[in-house]
């Protein structure tokens, strides 16, 4: 059993309040087996980013349909933009994703470095703030000491203790290629969402009226919308329907903020 799958179970028994599956869940041959497998996979490791791009691709690229259509024109003119911002606002949104991951690992390497150096160089110091940080978060004077004479045995593990207890930092061994590509792919699966009608219209050429074309784009997006957002759930542990919710309200919102933008302007004689 792996950690993440041993970690869920915990997850739903304490939900529940079954304490014996919370029990099975803590029995020591799992939590040994589950130890000899690494942390995550990559499904689990890029949810969050499929998640939270698609999410951004939909209300984006639906703002932009919303905003079209409050300013009423032409058929058009809603694909050009919507596919526009699609590919725009997905790169730049991969780009953003691609350099946070790479900046982050690159800021953990260089502060592992200096650490690694200063324990190497002074290891009298080291042990002595590693021993303080210890007594800071309410060990007893013997037992802080003890386990600075275990971590301080190891070169590696010793630097990984200070980089945990004085800078909070763990690896993060996330590929910033696969950050770009995941949330580039959901920016883009999810965001063309709302132009499907349109881009069939254009596709079969049928003539529907603007406003159907628009009430159907918004049917299509306030399902998806929910969908990813019950999805989310899986990411934060809340209640799958009030997130779903929270995210089709949000989501409306902006399409609304959208479509009065382009209302107004159109009032104003703007385009």
């Amino acid at each position: 059993m792996s950690i993440s799958k041993r970690l869920e179970e915990a997850r739903k028994a304490y939900a529940s309040g079954d304490t014996e599956a919370a029990a099975r869940a803590h029995e020591s041959q799992r939590i040994a087996a589950a130890a000899q497998e690494k942390h995550g996979g990559a499904g689990s490791q890029y949810l969050g980013n499929f998640v939270y791009g698609g999410l951004d691709g939909i209300i984006t690229t639906f703002a932009v349909v919303s905003g079209v259509a409050g300013a009423q024109l032409d058929f058009g003119v809603v694909i050009i933009l919507g596919l526009a911002n699609l590919m725009g606002d997905g790169f730049s949104m991969a780009t953003g994703a691609f350099l946070s991951a790479k900046s982050d690992q690159e800021y953990y390497a260089r502060e592992r470095q200096r650490e690694a150096w200063e324990v190497e160089h002074f290891p009298d110091s080291e042990k002595e703030e590693l021993h303080q940080l210890y007594l800071s978060q309410g060990y007893p004077e013997e037992d802080a000491a003890q386990m600075v004479a275990i971590k301080s045995r190891d070169h590696t593990r010793w630097v990984d203790a200070m980089m945990i207890e004085e800078l909070s930092m763990l690896p993060d061994d996330r590929k910033p290629i696969n950050e770009a590509f995941s949330t580039f792919a959901a920016f883009l699966i999810a965001g063309i969402v709302p132009l499907l009608i349109y881009l069939a219209g254009l596709l079969f050429k049928f003539n529907l009226p603007a406003p159907t074309l628009f009430y159907i784009s918004m049917a299509l997006s306030g399902v998806a919308l929910f969908a990813l957002g019950a999805a989310k759930s899986l990411v934060t542990g809340r209640n799958a329907l009030m997130s779903g919710l929270e995210m089709l309200i949000v989501g409306g919102l902006a399409a609304g903020v959208a479509y009065a933008v382009g209302a107004g302007l159109r009032l104003l004689g703007v385009g």
